[in-house]
């Protein structure tokens, strides 16, 4: 698909384009043609500095003869590939295209190394040496960037060492996260809460429900307005997979902890995304990338705390 909007910009850059090559082998030939008397000491006659001279030789041959290459070259290229404007070139070649068919080879060379994978069920996957090798390094390469090295995430980005999950830590759910991506997304809610002394009546309570440190006369005040927060996370606070609402009632915070970056979260909402990966990676790959990450949090057969 061409940047252009319209037909005008795509004839402006071929035509500066053409007319800079062309311009460039007009300017060597009046300069090959144009001559200048010389004195007899074969100077042009300039003196700078008192007896600094010019000399009137002629530009080597090879050198105009490298240069008219150039030009010849230049005007291959831009027939050849992309280069005057919307035109594609007759090899139609383009970045995105040469991406895809490097993409589409790498893919098909590694299928024969994934095909002993696909029929193993997760949980046999995640035990397999070879198996977990491949999903560290696919790992690495995909999810690190956002969730660390190490897997244990940061703020805004989930722990998957641990068997907290917002959207389930199936081996099904992960693979759907994997491929799918997620939309985590809270309104704001303090509207719907009260006043700010009743937002903080609820961070309070919210604390509660996890025995973190609290107000215990602001919280027994924040659990009837903690109704407004019950539709997604429950009247007990344990979260709901199916909406990706987090439990409130463990000691996981992953948007910050303490009364200040609840209310901030109360008030002003949250909006996160993990980008889809089916789109990048094969169905295989996102087998073995989920049997890893599955893996994680399932060291020696348990769940992880």
């Amino acid at each position: 698909m061409s940047d252009f909007v319209n037909n005008f910009w795509s004839v402006y850059v071929a035509a500066i384009t053409l007319i800079g090559i062309f311009g460039c082998l007009l300017l060597l030939i009046m300069v090959a043609r144009k001559k200048v008397d010389s004195a007899g000491d074969n100077t042009t006659g300039h003196v700078w500095d008192e007896d600094l001279r010019e000399l009137n030789n002629p530009m080597p041959k090879w050198w105009m003869g490298l240069f008219v290459i150039t030009v010849i070259f230049g005007l291959g290229y831009l027939v050849a590939y992309p280069g005057l404007g919307a035109f594609n070139g007759k090899l139609d070649w383009s970045q995105n295209g040469a991406y895809e068919r490097e993409m589409a080879k790498a893919k098909a060379d590694l299928e024969p190394l994934y095909a002993k994978f696909t029929s193993m069920p997760t949980e046999e996957m995640a035990k397999d040496p070879q198996a977990m090798a491949i999903g560290e390094r696919l790992f690495m390469n995909n999810c690190a960037q956002c969730h660390g090295s190490d897997a244990r995430g940061s703020k805004s980005f989930p722990n998957l060492a641990d068997g907290d999950w917002l959207h389930g830590g199936s081996p099904e759910k992960i693979k759907e996260t994997i491929s799918n991506g997620r939309i985590g997304m809270m309104p704001p809610m303090a509207a719907a809460v009260g006043t700010a002394d009743d937002v903080r009546n609820v961070a309070n309570y919210v604390l509660s429900l996890s025995g973190s440190p609290h107000d215990a006369v602001k919280a027994s005040l924040g659990k009837s307005k903690f109704v407004a927060c019950a539709a997604c996370h429950g009247m007990d606070g344990k979260g709901n997979p199916a909406l990706g609402a987090p439990n409130l009632s463990d000691d996981i915070w992953l948007h910050g902890w303490g009364e200040a970056a609840i209310v901030n979260i109360v008030n002003n909402g949250k909006h996160n995304e993990m980008p889809a990966q089916k789109e990048k990676l094969t169905e295989a790959q996102i087998a073995v990338l989920a049997s890893y990450v599955w893996g994680l949090s399932h060291k020696d057969g348990t769940v992880q705390k």
